[in-house]
């Protein structure tokens, strides 16, 4: 099996070299770790993991290579389900000073 490494982008940081914002970067970070999790934890090749999340074996590499330009939310989010992994969202609204 190949080896699973984390995403290589420190989605904290924006370089302004895409119109993606930190927070959905890091988003995409988060469902990345956890499905390269999955597939550490269940012993999966990335034969077996490309069936069981709908995707090909390539997509699986880029997954385990911490390709993190190349996913997105909604895909990550249904490779999960395919897995049996139900994700919530929480959301929090930040305050913000008024302006006068």
């Amino acid at each position: 099996m190949a080896k699973i490494v984390k995403p290589r982008r420190d989605p904290s940081r924006d370089d302004g070299s895409s119109p993606e914002t930190p927070e959905h970067l890091r988003i995409r970070s988060v469902l990345m770790e956890v499905a390269c999790t999955i597939i550490v934890d269940r012993h999966w090749t990335q034969e077996r993991a490309a069936i069981i999340f709908g995707v090909t074996q390539p997509r699986v590499s880029n997954l385990a290579r911490g390709k993190l330009h190349l996913f997105s939310i909604d895909g990550l989010i249904e490779m999960l389900n395919r897995a049996g992994v139900h994700v919530e969202l929480n959301v929090s609204h930040i305050a913000r000073a008024r302006r006068r």
